[in-house]
């Protein structure tokens, strides 16, 4: 039987227009309607079978105030028979894959428009399928710890061999004092403080190693005494390891000794949070 192009045109304006809402008194103002009424999945338009798998994004841009052609653009016609023009219900099938498991779940959406055939209302069944269209949570960011290095010279901390609480010069009382106001400023950003120690390479290994930890216990300890909290504190001697700089032995103890002097040092490592 042949069709005219007429008549196609006729069923395809009825298709647009003519099968009005499936729910039951829709507001004029499309915020509600007497009863949601959901359609049977299986009802859908034959170009529609299975339903769809829409982007989530394009989803979640569908806002009040929108009109048809602009949620078309994004999501498509509606998926059944009650018309796209002449109504004030739009209804979908659409499936989501969870991200998790890899199973497919089949959502209804629905959207209420108000009389002036402006979208005023959004509906999913079930209603937990809102969930797999929200925004994507953003990942968790934790800053990276920073770390601020103080070199300390040992020849202007401590009298010369010397390492006790008494033997700290006044110039380095200074030092120290101005270390631990700085670190009082930030204390709440602190994650840890290291104390090392270090000598030069003049004397024994078992010396040295000595001298480095008991000057590095005598620098935390002072901090503590000025109120820096005592449970973010490490010392550690490392006696003659890391020398900065490299001396000839052919020289006298007392050019030797001066040469060496950068490698006596006291060296604060404070591990902070960032932000």
């Amino acid at each position: 039987m042949h069709i005219s192009l007429k008549g196609m045109v006729a069923a395809m304006v009825l298709t647009l227009t003519a099968c009005g809402n499936v729910s039951h008194d829709v507001a004029k103002d499309g915020s509600t309607a007497g009863q949601l009424v959901w359609p049977a999945p299986s009802d859908v338009t034959p170009m529609h079978k299975g339903g769809t798998f829409p982007d989530p994004a394009a989803v979640r841009a569908v806002q009040a105030d929108m009109n048809k052609q602009q949620i078309a653009q994004l999501i498509g016609y509606p998926h059944f028979e009650e018309g796209v023009w002449g109504v004030r219900e739009w209804n979908y099938v659409f499936n989501f894959r969870d991200a998790d498991t890899g199973q497919v779940t089949v959502c209804e959406y629905k959207i209420l428009f108000d009389e002036h055939k402006l979208a005023r209302s959004f509906y999913w069944s079930p209603e937990d399928c809102a969930r797999f269209v929200k925004p994507p949570v953003p990942p968790t960011v934790t800053p990276k710890p920073t770390e601020q290095v103080t070199t300390l010279s040992a020849d202007a901390l401590f009298r010369f061999d010397r390492y006790s609480r008494a033997d700290i010069t006044d110039d380095g009382r200074g030092q120290l004092d101005r270390l631990a106001d700085s670190l009082l400023a930030e204390q709440d950003r602190i994650v840890h403080i290291h104390v090392i120690g270090y000598t030069d390479r003049i004397g024994s290994d078992d010396y040295n190693q000595t001298l480095s930890q008991r000057r590095a216990d005598t620098v935390a300890a002072y901090l503590v005494e000025k109120h820096v909290p005592a449970d973010v504190i490490g010392a550690e001697g490392r006696g003659k390891s890391d020398p900065v700089v490299q001396c000839p032995d052919d020289s006298s103890r007392n050019t030797l000794i001066a040469c060496l002097a950068p490698n006596r040092r006291v060296v604060v490592h404070v591990e902070t949070r960032g932000g």
